[in-house]
């Protein structure tokens, strides 16, 4: 999908990850992982209006199954399910790749695209360039933020993809 084509892409920012949430994947072929995230923003990075890379970033603990994958891709996919499907997210989001069949527990159904695995049900998938990956400061949070989030545990890493293709099922 060419730049003019992403760039068309219209939704309900502020509400997207919060309220739909979302499977974050990485990985290909048989060797990936998917995560439920409910963090994440959409914007653009890195040039001149207008044309600025547009792109998504996401957030993940390095405890997580999926951020070895994460670490080892190039791309990443970020799914959006309809909400008959939410159901999904008690598997994605409670139980771990390392012990469980997600596809087999939640009946989902993949294909590989040119840059990540695409959900067949998902009615919205962003497929992305990782351009950047860094861990949160801790002392750079805000003391409220890290109190609450991140006492005596690791702070999030920042993933951030160039989309590179929007797929609207």
């Amino acid at each position: 999908m060419d730049l003019s084509e992403i760039k068309k892409f219209n939704t309900d920012i502020f509400s997207l990850f919060d309220d739909r949430w979302a499977v974050l994947t990485a990985g290909s072929g048989d060797s990936f992982n998917g995560m439920t995230i409910s963090w994440g923003s959409l914007g653009t990075i890195w040039g001149l209006p207008p044309r600025g890379k547009p792109v998504a970033t996401v957030y993940v603990r390095p405890d997580r199954y999926t951020f070895e994958f994460l670490q080892k891709s190039a791309a990443f996919t970020i799914s959006f399910f309809p909400e008959e499907l939410k159901k999904i997210h008690q598997v994605f989001g409670r139980k771990s790749g390392r012990d469980t069949d997600k596809l087999a527990e939640t009946g989902l159904h993949v294909r590989e695209s040119s840059e990540g695995i695409v959900y067949e049900e998902a009615d919205l998938t962003l497929i992305c360039r990782k351009l950047y990956t860094a861990p949160f400061d801790p002392d750079a949070i805000a003391p409220e933020v890290r109190e609450k989030f991140y006492s005596g545990v690791s702070p999030h890493y920042i993933f951030m993809g160039e989309v590179t293709d929007i797929i609207h099922n």
